[in-house]
């Protein structure tokens, strides 16, 4: 019982450091926004299954950066309140990581969802 207890209080621990990023973090809200339009998009267009998997693999892959992002800026603060290079260093790299994620799910996206859109917008465009 105890080590139950003690997973649901990881789970919990999880959830509110999911909860404060998603409330603190301007970016996140824009992952989170983008990821519930490029998922309604996926059931708009009725992406396959197969595809759809690689949407939520981009999604997750964004999100999870995000927080791991936002939890070493937080640990970078309180270990460096003052500016250092080395600080500046360790923040941009992680940032970077973003980047490269959500540039590798815009790619992504555009495989994804452009033939099915341009089929869609084809025969809107033709009638």
């Amino acid at each position: 019982m105890k080590e139950w207890r003690r997973l649901v209080s990881s789970f919990s621990y999880a959830l509110q450091g999911i909860a404060h990023t998603v409330k603190t973090q301007r970016n996140m809200q824009i992952h989170v926004a983008f990821a519930v339009l490029a998922l309604a998009a996926a059931w708009w267009l009725r992406i396959p299954r197969s595809d759809v998997l690689l949407v939520f693999f981009s999604i997750g892959l964004v999100l999870a950066l995000e927080l791991v992002n936002t939890a070493l800026e937080a640990a970078v603060d309180l270990a460096s309140p003052d500016w250092h290079a080395k600080a500046k260093t360790a923040k941009d790299a992680c940032a970077g990581a973003v980047l490269v994620a959500a540039v590798l799910s815009v790619v992504i996206g555009v495989a994804v969802f452009g033939p099915p859109l341009w089929g869609k917008l084809s025969v809107w465009l033709t009638a």
